[in-house]
Order: structure tokens, then C-alpha cells, then sequence
């Protein structure tokens, strides 16, 4: 499973999805080699109607479909991981205490709060609830943002929790918190202090990559899951497309 294969160590690679919220999508980023798609409810306008047909395609597919929620709040970590996510991205999480009450409600008793909801015959295990629950609490993959000033002062404290499963960093955000330009010294030191923060935890550092080059930048850093959003991959390659045409 990816999240056994991220804490031993290895990579993932997968599809950010932005703009084009259709069921093709899961299919499309599994033929190119995806092994997660990850679609976005903080910035969009998608329903979770929508975002439930997309994560069932995902299923379908046999991709892993995660989503980020619109804040960290009870009410929006379970009803996503109840439409059939099977992983969560949390942003701007400033605190353990925080981190602390996501993995809470995204990981069944003991070893969380999130109410029980089994909907989706895959997740069933013959061996009856306790088994499925378990199950369930062993593949739902947590991720934290951490993206803000106040956050990068408690990244080390907020790394260590357990059940946090992967550190993303969202550089746009961090810097407009910073108040300082992409790649400035202020910048890269708090990249640092987070990246450290999650190497000394054991958990894996992610963030959105631009196109391959800005990619193997970032695995050089020693960043371990990548995405690439659509609007960025789509965005240039249209360009491409047309002018190649014109030509």
C-alpha cells in the first residue's frame, strides 16, 4: 500500500486536480503512471455530490483518490473520508494539538473519534466490523499542510504526532505568511526547518510540483511525494499544442 510504501521510505507520484473534475480523470492519471489522485475542495467550488463521484471513479479505476478538505474541522475530515477517500490533506494545521485532533477524526477507536460509516463494498472485510475498521485505519493516509509563519514555528512539534502520515508544504502560501519572495533566504529557511522537522520524524515531505524539471528539484531536496496539478500540466501543453499548430 502507498502508505507503508512512503514510511519505508519510497515515493509517490500522483495527479493535483484543480480544474478538470470529471470521472476521466482518475482514469487518465492511472494510464500515466499516477498512483494517487488528489482532488481539491479548499479552493474549488465542487459539491461533495461532485467529489464523491470522482473519488468513486477513483475506486474504480484502482487509484488511491484523496482529497484536501476546506479546513480542519470534525465535519469536514469525516464526511469526505465517508463519500470514499481514502486519503485527506489538511491545510495550514499550526499546532500538534491540531494535528493531534485530525488524526482523531480521521482514524476509527481506539485509535481515533471518527464515527463509523461503511458504505463502500471494498471496504468490507469478511472478518466482520472490527476487521474492517482496522483496516481501514491502517490504509486512510493523513496528510498536514504546513504552509503558514505560525506553522513553521511548531513543524517539529507538529511532524512528530502520531498517525500523521506525510508533511506537505504549500509554498504559496508559506510565503505570502512570510511576507517574502519565492526563494529568498527567509523562504528556503523555513523549507528547511520543515524538511528537517520531517526527516527527524520519520515522515515523508511532499508539495505540488510545476512541471518535471521543478520536480526533480524537489526530489533532490529530498522531497518524497510529488504531485502535479492539471492546470499547470494542461496549461502549457495546450500552449505547446497551438502554437505547434500554427507554426
Amino acid at each position: 500500500m502507498l502508505k507503508q510504501k512512503l514510511a519505508r521510505d519510497g515515493h509517490a507520484f500522483g495527479a493535483a486536480v484543480f480544474e478538470f473534475f470529471s470521472p476521466g480523470i482518475a482514469q487518465l492519471s492511472k494510464v500515466a503512471g499516477a498512483e494517487f489522485v488528489l482532488y481539491d475542495m479548499e479552493h474549488s467550488g465542487f459539491s461533495p455530490e461532485t467529489v464523491k463521484m470522482l473519488l468513486d471513479s477513483g475506486r474504480a479505476a484502482g487509484i488511491l483518490p484523496f482529497a484536501r478538505v476546506r479546513d480542519p474541522r470534525r465535519s469536514s475530515i469525516s464526511q469526505i473520508l465517508d463519500l470514499g477517500a481514502m486519503g485527506i490533506m489538511v491545510p495550514m494545521v499550526e499546532s500538534a494539538e491540531q494535528a493531534r485532533e485530525i488524526v482523531s477524526y480521521a482514524r476509527y477507536a481506539p485509535e481515533g473519534t471518527r464515527g463509523v460509516a461503511v458504505y463502500h463494498a471494498d471496504d468490507l472485510e469478511p472478518e466482520g466490523m472490527a476487521a474492517t475498521l482496522a483496516k481501514a485505519n491502517r490504509e486512510v493516509l493523513v496528510i498536514v499542510q504546513i504552509e503558514t509563519a505560525a506553522g513553521v514555528e511548531q513543524c517539529e512539534a507538529i511532524a512528530a504526532v502520531p498517525g500523521v502520515d506525510v508533511i506537505w508544504i504549500g509554498h504559496f502560501d508559506l510565503t505570502t505568511s512570510l511576507g517574502a519572495a519565492w526563494g529568498s533566504e527567509l523562504h528556503l529557511a523555513a523549507v528547511q526547518r520543515i524538511l528537517a522537522a520531517a526527516e527527524a520524524a520519520g515522515k515523508p515531505a511532499g508539495s505540488l510540483a510545476n512541471d518535471v524539471a521543478h520536480a526533480r528539484e524537489l526530489l533532490a531536496e529530498g522531497y518524497r511525494a510529488i504531485a502535479f496539478g492539471d492546470v499547470q500540466v494542461a496549461g502549457p501543453a495546450f500552449t505547446a499544442a497551438m502554437a505547434g499548430a500554427r507554426t
